[in-house]
């Protein structure tokens, strides 16, 4: 949290991207991303150092204090007009009327309620609704980053990725905690899905 703070970052989670980033080359110039569940706003806050500001749509229940080059919403992503409303600000971006994105960046994890079942099944639904809308709005080539907790990911989550993706992997940063369970889902190279046109 220190290291954070004297490096300017928002949270220790920038790390935690950062070495995502570093190890798969996720984000380069010019590509567009959606931060889901972004506050308190370093996953974005890093990634616009790389893509170049105007590219990101973050969105957040909470408020995150302004990020140049970013642009941030406040709602509930589980709302049911939060991904139309993601794919409108995705078609703002000049160049991008396809309204369309090349990383979905998902860091969020469901508040606990301390009952091991139940919580897993809230972190798999957040995990599913992510994964629905990064399928949507995805272009081919593109990559999915989204929070589990060990032992936590349901296969049919997996199948999924596999599915849908040429390359799925989990990745436990150096900077995530060393007693938490939690580790990172990659799914690289978005396939073109069957029977639909190239735009």
């Amino acid at each position: 949290v220190e290291r954070a703070k004297a490096d300017g970052w928002r949270s220790r989670a920038a790390f935690k991207i950062i070495e995502v980033d570093e190890k798969f080359k996720i984000f380069k110039k010019g590509k567009v991303v959606v931060d889901l569940g972004a506050a308190p706003g370093g996953w974005s806050q890093y990634a616009v150092t790389k893509v170049g500001e105007g590219n990101i749509v973050a969105i957040d229940l909470l408020e995150i204090d302004y990020i140049a080059g970013v642009n941030f919403f406040q709602q509930d992503f589980l709302q049911q007009d939060a991904p139309q409303k993601i794919i409108d600000e995705l078609k703002k971006i000049p160049y991008n009327k396809n309204g369309k994105c090349d990383v979905v960046l998902t860091d969020m994890a469901a508040n606990t309620m301390g009952d091991h079942n139940t919580d897993h099944m809230r972190i798999i639904a957040l995990l599913e609704e992510s994964l629905l809308l990064a399928e949507k709005i995805l272009n081919v080539g593109g990559c999915f980053v989204g929070k589990v907790f060990q032992g936590g990911s349901s296969d049919e989550i997996l199948k999924q990725l596999r599915k849908n993706f040429s390359i799925v992997k989990y990745f436990k940063p150096q900077s995530s905690r060393k007693d938490s369970s939690e580790i990172y889902l990659l799914a690289l190279k978005f396939k073109e899905k069957e029977g639909v046109a190239k735009n």
